[in-house]
């Protein structure tokens, strides 16, 4: 098989899940397979994230040079909130970023207000442990449908060419009523699977429109998301890609029983992860 050069296709966009909080210091699976996504592709330039954990009506692109670590949680370990992930900002790129929204219609302003919330840092924790790719993050409007998240990826598809990864993170179902807090690791609920198996299914067909209309078709898709901020960023990254159809589905399992941990890479530049294996 013929090796595809890395410089030669652009940067996938990224889909992870956050899952718990607790990912930051229970790897599980999901803690080395974000490290292999890392490891693998080019070093990107700088970083757009979306969180579900910010949440305004109109778009913001956090502007900081220097983002704080926002801990946007309660009730865990104290070790937790030690945990730091100082890497720098790019007020540059925010701006550039809520440019290209603005001229796509969408009343963007940048905001020097948020930082990088858990959503944001505890996967980037893995994909670059070293904290020295600028990050910026971008808030999601979680009143809006898929199809609004997937137009703003592509408006800013473009920025994958010019070296920046684009990157929703949220969890592939959220259920936090059905989860088994004391047992990371009692494998999977059944209406989870179902629920992936449909997505791939979807994916698969390239059918856009379905996976657009989950939430009325998709099998359990209430019960896996009794609200879809969690998911809406997954349709960001669909969007964000070259080529949505061209994706590589990640499979890390779930925790708690009923998270579901799954990452995709979507675009041409997802072949940089289907070219060898990612750690999981």
């Amino acid at each position: 098989m013929s090796t595809i050069a890395a410089d030669s296709l652009p940067l996938p966009s990224l889909f992870v899940s956050h899952g718990s909080p607790m990912l930051a210091v229970e790897p599980g699976r999901t803690g080395p397979l974000l490290a292999g996504i890392g490891a693998t592709l080019p070093r990107p330039r700088g970083i757009v994230v979306v969180s579900p954990h910010w949440e305004t009506f109109t778009p913001r692109v956090g502007n900081q040079a220097k983002p704080r670590v926002i801990h946007d949680f309660g009730g865990f370990p104290p070790a937790l909130y030690e945990l730091d992930y100082p890497a720098p900002g790019a007020p540059a790129l925010a701006e550039h970023v809520a440019q290209r929204l603005r001229d796509g219609g969408l009343p963007a302003h940048t905001d020097g207000g948020w930082g990088l919330d858990h959503g944001a840092w505890v996967p980037l924790r893995y994909l670059y442990p070293q904290a020295d790719v600028p990050v910026i993050q971008l808030s999601l409007q979680s009143q809006q449908p898929p199809a609004y998240h997937f137009q703003v990826g592509q408006l800013l598809a473009p920025l994958a060419k010019e070296g920046i990864l684009l990157v929703g993170s949220g969890s592939f179902t959220h259920n936090l009523r059905e989860l088994r807090r004391n047992d990371a690791d009692s494998g999977d609920a059944p209406h989870t699977l179902q629920f992936l198996q449909w997505f791939l299914d979807r994916m698969q067909a390239g059918d856009r429109d379905a996976l657009f209309g989950y939430r009325t078709t998709a099998p359990h898709a209430v019960r896996n998301h009794p609200s879809d901020e969690h998911l809406l960023t997954l349709f960001f990254a669909m969007g964000a890609a070259d080529d949505w159809t061209q994706l590589v589905h990640l499979d890390s399992g779930s925790t708690y029983h009923s998270l579901r941990m799954d990452a995709f890479a979507f675009g041409t530049g997802s072949r940089l992860l289907a070219q060898q294996p990612v750690a999981a």
